[in-house]
Parts: structure tokens; sequence; C-alpha cells
């Protein structure tokens, strides 16, 4: 099956090198979608030989994440595996991820950090736990890390999932998806390996108060 890797990235030169080069012996491809970057996250990505498709403007993660889904789909992908460029996530633990949809018992694998007990900052914590919780109660997903940006979906998922929103907000949006398309879903525990550089990135409480702004604002469009 050929298993392709998207890598959604906005400025990561400093990471980006070591993670394509760690995931190149568990995936067949890797697609970087440079968003907008202004440093040399492209050029590192082609020094690399990953795939890279460019935003001539920053769209934010979940337009980087349409791009990069609709890529691996014409690149024939048969599963597809979404990653952070910051380096909080293990590529290893890709044969776990996608051992639920190889064995056709989950259409799209969410890797959580929170199925085994490990040390994450208590403000990353507690706007994860927030988010699980507006998950549930507007489109009735159960989920214990519904900010994972590590995620395997089959082809069948992939096609269809329809992503209308731009930022980071997406998250929740592909939670939604896969309660309306019916997808039969799946939690493998992972750890994520946290930096000062990641703990510069991703969801705290107040960005997931913004987060759920956006949330509403755009739950007509959804």
């Amino acid at each position: 099956m050929k298993t392709v890797a998207i890598i959604p990235a906005f400025n990561e030169e400093k990471t980006l090198g070591a993670v394509i080069l760690n995931l190149k012996k568990h995936v067949s491809q890797i697609i970087v979608v440079d968003d907008g970057s202004t440093d040399k996250t492209g050029p590192i990505a082609r020094e690399k030989n990953a795939k890279v498709y460019r935003h001539l403007i920053n769209r934010g993660l979940g337009g980087a994440l349409k791009t990069g889904i609709e890529a691996a789909l014409q690149n024939k992908a048969d599963i597809i595996i979404t990653l952070d460029a910051d380096g909080q996530h293990d590529p290893n633990e890709i044969p776990k991820l996608i051992k639920p949809i190889i064995e056709r018992k989950a259409d799209a694998v969410i890797g959580s950090r929170f199925l085994t007990r490990q040390p994450m900052p208590l403000f990353r914590r507690m706007g994860n736990n927030f988010l699980n919780l507006v998950a549930f109660f507007l489109f009735g997903v159960r989920t214990s890390d519904s900010q994972s940006g590590m995620r395997a979906f089959s082809k069948k998922a992939a096609q269809s999932l329809e992503i209308n929103s731009n930022g980071m907000e997406v998250s929740s949006e592909i939670l939604k998806e896969i309660k309306v398309k019916k997808l039969k879903m799946k939690e493998v525990p992972i750890k994520s390996i946290y930096t000062d550089y990641s703990l510069s990135k991703g969801q705290g409480f107040i960005p997931g108060i913004k987060t759920l702004i956006k949330i509403l604002w755009s739950l007509f469009n959804f």
C-alpha cells in the first residue's frame, strides 16, 4: 500500500530537514505544503527529496492540510498520514498509527497524547481538554486528543473529507467530518516530544478560546 505523509510547514527551516529524514523509512512519499514561508522551508524540503506544494501566501493549517490531502490523493495514496513540522511527533510510531487502517478496523486514526501518562505543560493540557469538550458538545465526537496533528486516513476517508476552514480549527472540523461521514475512528497512544521550539506553537488555553470562536463563526459553513 502506498503511504503518503503530509507535512504542513510555515517557516520551519529549523526542524523540517530532520523530520523528513526520520520519516523516509516509514512512508512511500513525503509531501511538504510550504504555506507561504519566508525562510528556507521550501528549499530544505526539496533538498531532502520531498515533493513540495507552495502557497504564495500563508493560508493557515486548514488550508495547508486541504492542499496536502488533495495532492496525496492525486499521487495515488492508499493511506495518508499528517504530522507536524516542528519535530514533536516520532515517525517511529507510524506503523502503530496505520495498523488499524491496514487491518480494516478504522478509516481514520488519531494519535493521542492522552491515552498514556506523560509529562505535558498545563496550558497545553487545559487547551486540549477544553476543545475535546467542544468537539463532544458541538459534533458528538468523543476523543481524548481533539487537537492532535498526527493522524492517518484511508483513501476512502480522505476522499470523503470536506475541509473548509483555514486555521487551527481544522482539527475540530476533521472530527466533525468523521462523524458526519460515518467513518470508523480509532485512537492510538503516541508520545509528544516537547522542546522550547515546539512549545512555542500549538494550542494553549487562550489560543483554544480563539479557536472556539472560529469554530462557532464557521459552524454553518462546516
